[in-house]
This record gives C-alpha cells, structure tokens and sequence, in this order.
C-alpha cells in the first residue's frame, strides 16, 4: 500500500470512480455457482451478509493475509485487523489501494459505502469513518467472502475459505 486511505479518499471513489484494478476477472453466473458454495454465492454475488458473530475469522490475529474468495486478489493483511466488537472481520486499511472497489449504497433508509473486491466485483462488505487512527477507517467485511492465505513464502493458503 503506498499511501494511507482516508475517509475522503473512500467518498472520492465512490462519487467520483475507482482506482484501475490490476486485473479483471469476469465470469457468468453459472462458473460462480460452480466455484462458490451456496453461503459464498449469497453474500459475493448477491451482496449478501452474513450473522455477525457466525465465523471464527473474527477473533484470529495469526499473521496471515486476506484474498478474495472468487478470484484470489490480495484485500487484507493481519496487521490492519482489530477488533471492533461488531461481530464482523474488520481491517483498517487494504493491502493496496486499487485491491477494493467502493460505492455508494442506499439501502436500508441510509447511505453506506460498499466495498467490493476490484478485479471480480465480488461484495466484501462495507467501510466506515469509525475505524482506529491514522486512517479512521473500518472496513466491516464478510469472512465468507475471504480466504485466509499463510504470511509465509511459499504463499500456500492455509484454508481453503472461512469455517464453512
């Protein structure tokens, strides 16, 4: 990550478009179904969210990193993840800033931002303004919709996804 992302920057993106990904990764939604498990489907494809509290991911600190469950982008790094008490995976920052896609969302009688995966469009989640210093960010993200991938060399995941 080469510069800290604010909550100005993530409205900026939002209203204004978002950073060029790496890559792009398009499939139909037959090749997701057949890749994904229903749970993971439900919340990537269909901006679903999961139970808060429903997954282990919350409460692991091992150093490891985060990638998309669909395509395997790099999100996330332990070292930006804390505990925010909401019953959700939550981080501070992405890896990289062109990792995550941000868009305004305004369901539920209130404006969010969403955030999703910037090569498959996949929904992770949301991002708020109340997160820890320096950035005051809280990306609030759904585990199902991460991999959990060994801080080590050999860059092996060491699950395939969340405790499914």
């Amino acid at each position: 990550m080469n510069t800290l992302l604010t909550w100005k920057r993530v409205l900026n993106f939002a209203e204004e478009g978002n950073p060029e990904p790496d890559r792009f990764v398009e499939k139909t939604e037959e090749e997701w179904r057949e890749q994904l498990s229903p749970e993971q489907f439900q919340i990537t494809r269909l901006k679903g969210t999961e139970r808060p509290f429903s997954s282990e991911m919350c409460e692991l600190y091992e150093p490891v990193n985060y990638s998309c469950v669909c395509c395997d982008t790099p999100l996330f790094d332990s070292s930006g993840k804390f505990d925010s008490g909401t019953g959700w995976p939550s981080f501070s920052q992405p890896v990289k800033e062109n990792a995550i896609a941000y868009h305004a969302d305004h369901s539920h009688g209130m404006t969010r931002v969403e955030v999703t995966c910037n090569t498959c469009d996949s929904h992770l989640g949301h991002v708020f303004p109340d997160g820890p210093e320096p950035s005051g960010l809280r990306y609030c993200i759904n585990a199902l919709s991460m991999t959990k991938v060994s801080d080590d060399s050999s860059g092996s995941p060491s699950s395939s996804a969340d405790d499914e």
